[in-house]
């Protein structure tokens, strides 16, 4: 078999593994609370009233976030219906997307083997895994800025160990332009400021000397206006220059002040990216901490290497933190952990510190994949050791359990254990397959049979009232907490009184229909201040109110 039908069949190998991975059981769990339900809510706005040049949330403008997503979720539901498995689809998608686009990559870089190796990397590490199962920005977000920074590399062609340097073209700062004007129309204009950083540090590794002409700055520029400019003509068009002020406002104050409820400490990514992207994060210290002591340093990993740490660096300076910030960082950190199998598979060895950490780190991943169920089982041994209220009502909600969803830590502490004592005693192939695969397999099962459950607890009652509620004229709120699940899962329609977003309206106004409310217990109190409203009903963490209008 020649080399052109091997690779084309393990290009078939990944799409299938990616298939069988990525799309099995998107829908068997509830959209999460805010982020993957106010996407989906975005676009399924969109379809409603049929406006796809702005976004919009409760038929507000929604200044936050560009179309691009929010077009590829309601073309999804177009296709799907409006539902969890429609809003999770392009994640998957893009996670088939990135993971060929990683092995031909590696192929062209090294060898077939090191685009295996980071196809595995991505492909079974615990959060990478999840995003793609997920219906949140970032996954899509983030492959776009790897693309334009793949192009922006092949352009600088200073691969300095390659036989054959990359000849840069025309093509290339034309096709990073574009990818990282698609990455602004995805998430704002963070792409290109993520961009610009690292190319300076980049440059500066330098000294500053000339490693790119003006002709392809030029041509970078040019495609990433046309592609980005579009849009922003459109919205201006319809919507006046004050809709460009408020969304770049909007990201520069994202940068600069913190969310509400989103604050950390400055060590918080780092430890996100360590535990999240267990087992690469591991895998990949050898190439980390080795940085850049060798001699001839292949520019590729420089480029990754700088990347991963302006990621890092300018999401600890930002004082908001969420976990997915960091999570471009798992772009160029997959590269570093094949990076460092590669050179371990060449030189027969894969440090034992390395090995220690991974048997540790196991053993830790899997006591928690065993405690949660467990503790779902036995739950009232929390309750004395819980001082949230709404949290111990959250765990008085029914949810069974079969029992056997423990075993699942169990199966992958055996299987991670296994791996590596193949890679201990040089069974490489075997072991590096099954550290990954280990890893994305038992992460498929516990999607499905436990992560269902917990949302049971966490949000269930709530979503499950708001569909209860769907189709009938009625207003639907929460009181004392933010979400938008009442809007997703009620299917609110357009067309309804403008003060209906006003709570207090809904609360002593003058309604004309029906007003729905959900509180949390702990907020019951409070609630019950408004004589209008009565109790209806409770269910986890969460009461049911009703104000009906006055006749």
């Amino acid at each position: 078999m020649n080399s052109g039908s091997r690779n084309f069949l393990i290009a078939l190998l990944i799409f299938a593994t990616g298939t069988s991975l990525f799309f099995p059981f998107l829908g068997s769990v509830h959209l999460f609370d805010w982020d993957e339900i106010n996407f989906a809510e975005s676009a399924r706005e969109m379809l409603v009233t049929g406006n796809y040049a702005r976004v919009q949330i409760d038929y507000q403008p929604f200044w936050e976030k560009p179309p691009l997503f929010f077009w590829l979720q309601a073309a999804s539901m177009h296709l799907f219906g409006v539902n969890e498995f429609a809003a999770r689809f392009p994640n998957a998608v893009f996670g088939i997307i990135t993971l060929l686009t990683f092995f031909f990559a590696g192929r062209k870089l090294f060898d077939t083997r090191f685009g295996i190796f980071w196809v595995l990397c991505m492909l079974g590490s615990i959060l990478p895994f999840l995003y793609f199962k997920s219906g949140i920005i970032d996954p899509v977000f983030n492959y776009f800025i790897f693309a334009g920074f793949y192009f922006l590399i092949l352009l600088t062609g200073k691969n300095g160990d390659q036989s054959r340097p990359f000849t840069p073209a025309l093509a290339y700062p034309l096709l990073s332009g574009m990818f990282i004007g698609l990455a602004t129309l995805t998430k704002g204009p963070v792409a290109l400021l993520i961009l610009m950083i690292t190319w300076i540090v980049y440059w500066m590794s330098f000294r500053l000397r000339k490693i790119i002409s003006l002709k392809h700055l030029l041509f970078f520029g040019i495609s990433y206006m046309l592609t980005t400019g579009i849009w922003f003509l459109i919205v201006i068009t319809d919507n006046g220059i004050e809709f460009f002020r408020q969304f770049i406002a909007y990201h520069i104050d994202l940068l600069t002040h913190p969310v509400a409820g989103h604050r950390g400490p400055l060590y918080y990514h780092f430890v996100i990216v360590l535990l999240g992207c267990f087992p690469m994060s591991v895998v990949a210290l050898p190439a980390i901490i080795k940085g850049y002591r060798e001699k001839t340093l292949f520019d590729f990993k420089r480029w990754m290497l700088i990347l991963f740490w302006v990621v890092l660096i300018l999401f600890t300076i930002v004082k908001t933190k969420i976990v997915h910030y960091s999570s471009l960082a798992y772009f160029p950190l997959s590269f570093l952990a094949a990076y460092a199998l590669h050179q371990g598979f060449a030189a027969r060895a894969i440090p034992g510190w390395v090995l220690f950490i991974l048997t540790a780190m196991s053993a830790f991943f899997s006591l928690l994949l065993f405690a949660a169920p467990l503790i779902g089982e036995h739950k009232e041994i929390l309750f004395p050791y819980l001082k949230d209220q709404f949290a111990i009502d959250c765990l008085l909600t029914d949810v069974l359990w079969k029992g056997w969803e423990k075993y699942i830590g169990i199966l992958y502490f055996l299987l991670m254990i296994t791996a590596v004592i193949c890679l201990y005693r040089k069974y490489f192939q075997t072991g590096i397959t099954l550290l990954f695969a280990a890893t994305a397999f038992c992460l498929l099962i516990y999607f499905k049979a436990v992560v269902p459950k917990i949302e049971s607890y966490s949000q269930g009652p709530a979503i499950h009232f708001y569909q209860s509620l769907r189709g009938k004229h009625v207003y639907v709120a929460t009181f004392g907490f933010k979400s938008y699940a009442q809007y997703f899962y009620f299917r609110k329609p357009p067309g309804a009184d403008s003060r209906s977003s006003s709570q207090e309206w809904l609360l002593k106004g003058n309604i004309d229909r029906p007003a729905y409310f959900i509180v949390k217990t702990t907020s019951m109190k409070e609630m019950e201040q408004f004589t209008e409203v009565r109790l209806i009903g409770r269910g986890g963490g969460f009461a049911f109110y009703l104000r009906n209008p006055v006749e």
